[in-house]
């Protein structure tokens, strides 16, 4: 989760605290098609207008949408006014602190997977492959921010930025950067040599891209970090 979605999603999981609201926005959830406030307030045991004050609160946090109908099928003259009804938007939220960016790595291992099968290259170099390419495409975006001509301060602080938006957070050390973040923790833990290889080889793509930050990858495991370091590889030489 990059910054501005992070910032963007706050309300919507503030708005999820109140026990109440939360439970009618589950309430809706698990409904098949749009309800209304009486529905809604049967299936959670609240009075009407506190049902009526919650479900407006998320439709305005942008957590459920309106639709209007007549629930009693009639047409016409004498029909009514049609119900306000509520129904789920397509919006997802997920939030983990630290960032964590398993749906990145679910992407990266099907590609891999899928680059396996079609090219009979074993799923490891596969992996490596789509890791690298996902390495190529930040360091790009890195080159971008960073504009043309600009300097290896700006570069750096551009590949810490993109850095930062896939969840590494970095932080500059006399040697270079540490990536003081696991993005894949939970899988890094079950599934160590597969996951460190991943994010060697992003780091590796990314600084394909980048040859003028000098700075080279290498795996370095370390508890309470990535297990990858971004070193001065003019260090020592």
């Amino acid at each position: 989760m990059n910054q501005s979605g992070f910032d963007a999603d706050i309300p919507a999981i503030a708005s999820l605290v109140e026990p109440s609201r939360r439970a009618l926005y589950l309430y809706v959830h698990g409904q098949a098609s749009a309800v209304s406030r009486d529905e809604a307030a049967a299936g959670v045991g609240v009075p009407r207008h506190i049902a009526k004050f919650h479900l407006d609160k998320l439709v305005d946090d942008g957590l459920l949408q309106v639709e209007y109908a007549r629930l009693t099928g009639r047409t016409g003259p004498g029909a009514g006014r049609p119900a306000k009804l509520y129904r789920c938007t397509a919006r997802e939220l997920a939030i983990t602190l630290p960032e964590r960016r398993y749906e990145l790595a679910a992407q990266l291992m099907a590609r891999a997977i899928t680059h396996a099968r079609n090219d009979d290259v074993p799923v490891a170099e596969a992996l490596h492959s789509a890791a690298r390419d996902h390495g190529r495409l930040i360091g790009d975006r890195a080159l971008r921010q960073a504009g043309k001509r600009a300097s290896r301060t700006a570069l750096l602080t551009a590949a810490r930025a993109v850095l930062d938006a896939d969840g590494y957070r970095t932080t500059v050390d006399p040697a270079g950067l540490t990536l003081a973040n696991c993005p894949y923790r939970a899988l890094a833990a079950e599934h160590t040599n597969v996951i460190c290889g991943m994010n060697l080889a992003i780091m590796n793509g990314l600084l394909e891209r980048l040859p003028h930050l000098h700075l080279a990858a290498s795996s370095e495991p370390a508890e309470g970090r990535c297990c990858v370091r971004l070193a001065d590889s003019h260090r020592g030489s």
